[in-house]
């Protein structure tokens, strides 16, 4: 899917577009996604508006908020998260939620505005799926939930403050974590060492899958994932996306705990063939498809990542 396709699914269910005016399919089903084209001068929080009125509002799972407005540059959802925040109560079944489906086409995910998800967590304390797409000015607050199991941040750039947000948070149901780290052209300024809460594994004692993918800093990054307790818990890594080479790729090698797990993802890479038959000899199974070739001009060599602007 990446940012090419809308969603189809979301945490089980098909997800659907509703409409201005339409009827909700059934909620048990189906998930309703919202949002307007690029000539609109509708809102998404306009149409949230006019599902919250359906008599089956009340027993959505889950929401898809696509782009918010028609012109999406410098606007961020802040209409379409405060109508959904007050309208908690009508909502009382609604434990997925996807901000920011919004194609390439649209909006590069670099434009995308995001905003504050302070007040999203207590309103609703059986969320259990929230996926974000955008960094820009994005914050998660106090992020205390007790039954949310899956997060995942797309972005180019994951900014270090989201970065604290997430290594301050308090998620113990937490299963799947996926952040897009990106590039510091796009927002990312963290690091290795802020990360180190989350590598330690005092952080996220269900934690079954962490995706630290697109990230400009992959071989910085290996050895510290190579050498961290988290192995000894998650059963999937996922460094897919990102710029590693075999520097990367011989450090995961060299670690007794990406031995013993049982998936290992990291497609987009720029690794030999040597190192990624090396990969493929270890238990876990590997995937270390889509081989990319580094762009050389003179004495500079450039590596990009999967997604960045």
């Amino acid at each position: 899917m990446g940012f090419y396709e809308r969603a189809k699914d979301l945490n089980g269910k098909k997800v659907y577009d509703v409409p201005q005016g339409g009827e909700l399919q059934d909620p048990e089903k189906f998930i309703p996604a919202l949002r307007v084209d690029w000539e609109s001068e509708d809102t998404a929080a306009e149409l949230l508006v006019e599902v919250l009125q359906d008599p089956n509002a009340e027993r959505l799972t889950g929401l898809v908020i696509g782009s918010w407005v028609g012109e999406m540059i410098d606007i961020p959802p802040t209409d379409t998260l405060e109508t959904l925040i007050a309208a908690a109560a009508n909502l009382p079944h609604l434990d997925a939620l996807f901000v920011g489906d919004v194609l390439q086409e649209e909006s590069e995910v670099s434009w995308i505005e995001q905003d504050d998800y302070s007040g999203l967590w207590t309103a609703f304390p059986k969320l259990k799926y929230v996926k974000i797409r955008g960094s820009n000015n994005l914050k998660l607050g106090n992020l205390d939930h007790a039954n949310l199991e899956t997060l995942i941040i797309e972005c180019g750039g994951l900014p270090d403050s989201v970065v604290k947000d997430i290594t301050s948070s308090k998620l113990p149901s937490l299963k799947h974590l996926e952040l897009y780290l990106g590039t510091d052209n796009y927002g990312w300024d963290s690091s290795v060492e802020a990360l180190q809460p989350i590598l330690s594994g005092s952080l996220f004692p269900n934690l079954s899958y962490l995706g630290l993918r697109d990230a400009n800093i992959a071989d910085e990054l290996a050895p510290a994932v190579a050498a961290a307790p988290i192995l000894d818990r998650i059963k999937i890594l996922d460094m897919s996306l990102g710029t590693m080479t075999d520097e990367g790729g011989r450090a995961l090698l060299a670690s007794s705990g990406v031995a013993k797990l049982d998936e290992l993802i990291l497609n987009h890479h720029f690794m030999s063939k040597e190192v990624v038959k090396q990969l493929q000899n270890l238990s876990p199974k590997v995937d270390t498809d889509d081989a990319q070739e580094a762009d050389v001009y003179g004495d500079e060599v450039y590596r990009y990542i999967a997604v960045s602007e």
